[in-house]
């Protein structure tokens, strides 16, 4: 019984549904960077390089071998460094777009923790922070002042 109260806590605390909801707009973020790389950025790459098609690029090691009917006897080995150059790229713009995103999220984080700019409302607790830090440096500055 302990156990499951232990997980309902867990569970209604919201770390879960946190997860969760992590889980599912990465999953979905995923999705967009996948054709972002495959549909906008490759077919370009593609074009300058005369319609390479980085996906099909590989270093053969052993080449099929097929009968007469046109089976395949012995399967072809190859090392496609193609679909690695795309994973390549495909997390260079994942890594460039988190990058781009916590810089503004950031940006918009230290203005809104600064008590003085009434651009973006400052949090309570920041605010009443700054207020006790204020009274303290005043406190201090009166208390030397009396030495």
């Amino acid at each position: 019984m302990k156990f499951l109260k232990e997980f309902k806590e867990f569970a209604v605390k919201g770390n879960m549904m946190d997860m969760a909801i992590g889980i599912i707009i990465g999953a979905a973020f995923n999705k967009v960077i996948d054709v972002m790389v495959k549909k906008v950025f490759m077919p370009p790459l593609s074009l300058m390089t005369d319609g390479l098609e980085f996906q099909d690029k590989r270093y053969i090691l052993r080449e099929a071998v097929y009968n007469a009917d046109g089976d395949s006897e012995i399967k072809e080995v190859a090392i496609e460094y193609g679909m690695l150059f795309e994973t390549f790229l495909d997390f260079l713009i994942v890594g460039m777009t988190v990058f781009i995103v916590v810089k503004a999220m950031n940006r918009l984080k230290d203005k809104a923790q600064d008590p003085k700019n009434e651009i973006v409302k400052t949090p309570k607790d920041i605010e009443l922070l700054s207020q006790l830090t204020e009274l303290m440096e005043e406190q201090n500055a009166l208390l030397k002042d009396k030495r």
